[in-house]
C-alpha cells in the first residue's frame, strides 16, 4: 500500500533534498497490542525512501525497552524526529492526512538553524531551567491541528528543557480519555495547563510560564 502518489512523492522529495542536514527518525513498533504499528512502519519507511538526509531506524519498543526508555516513549506506534537539536519531538500514532504538514515541519526544524519564533519567544524558553511536556492531541481530519503542533515542536526544538508530543486522538482513545479531551487540538502542558483550539504563541508561551509557576489549572479555553 502507498501512501502518497507519485506527484505528493515529487514534493515531498523536493522538500527533503532541500534540508540543510540529515535527520534521524526512530520509530518504535511492538508485536502484540498494536494493530496500526504495520500501517505506521510502512508509512515511515515510504517516506525515508524519498532522500538519503532521512535515516529511518525502527525498534520493538517491548524487546528493545532500553532504547525505548532512553527516548521517552511509552506508547506504539510512536517516531523521533532527531536531529542536532536533540530528540524532543516526537508523534505517537500515524501522522496522516493534515498532520503530514507538520511532520514535514519536524524534519526541516530538525536541522535548520533558525527557528520562526518571535526573539521574546526564544528568550524567555532560553530561561526555562525545568522539564515541560507539552503534549498536543489530534486527528487526521482536523484543518486546525498541524498549527499546534508544529509550534509546540518549536519550543521543543528551542529548549533542551521542552519535550514536544503529537498524540493522534482516535489511536489512543484511553490517553484522550484520560485528558478528557472533546476537541481537538488539545494541548496539555505538564499535565496542568489545557487550552482547546490553535493557540498564539504568547498562548503557549504564557502555558508553559504558568505550568512552570505553579499556576492552577486552567480550564480549557479556545484559541
Amino acid at each position: 500500500m502507498s501512501f502518497m502518489d507519485q506527484n505528493t512523492a515529487d514534493e515531498v522529495k523536493k522538500r527533503l533534498d532541500a534540508l540543510e542536514g540529515d535527520v534521524k527518525i526512530i520509530f518504535f513498533k511492538e508485536a502484540l497490542m498494536c494493530q496500526t504499528c504495520g500501517p505506521a512502519e510502512d508509512f515511515f519507511r515510504e517516506l525515508s525512501q524519498l532522500s538519503p538526509k532521512l535515516k529511518l531506524e525502527v525498534y520493538n519498543r517491548v524487546t528493545d525497552a532500553e532504547k525505548a526508555a532512553a527516548y521517552g516513549v511509552t506508547l506504539t506506534p510512536a517516531a523521533v524526529i532527531e536531529g542536532p537539536k536533540g530528540a524532543r519531538v516526537k508523534f505517537f500514532g500515524i501522522p496522516a492526512g493534515y498532520e503530514f504538514v507538520s511532520l514535514l515541519e519536524a524534519v526541516k526544524n530538525a536541522v535548520s538553524p533558525a527557528l520562526e519564533l518571535q526573539p521574546e519567544t526564544l528568550a524567555a524558553l532560553a530561561e526555562v531551567k525545568a522539564p515541560v511536556n507539552i503534549k498536543v492531541f489530534v486527528t487526521p481530519t482536523c484543518p486546525y491541528c498541524p498549527a499546534a503542533v508544529v509550534l509546540a515542536h518549536k519550543f521543543a526544538f528551542a529548549s533542551g528543557q521542552v519535550t514536544a508530543e503529537m498524540v493522534e486522538a482516535s489511536e489512543f482513545p484511553e490517553l484522550a480519555a484520560k485528558y478528557n479531551v472533546s476537541g481537538v487540538p488539545q494541548i496539555v502542558v505538564n499535565d496542568k495547563i489545557t487550552m482547546v483550539g490553535a493557540q498564539a504563541e504568547s498562548a503557549m508561551l504564557k502555558a508553559v510560564q504558568d505550568a512552570l509557576s505553579g499556576a492552577a489549572p486552567a480550564a480549557p479555553s479556545k484559541g
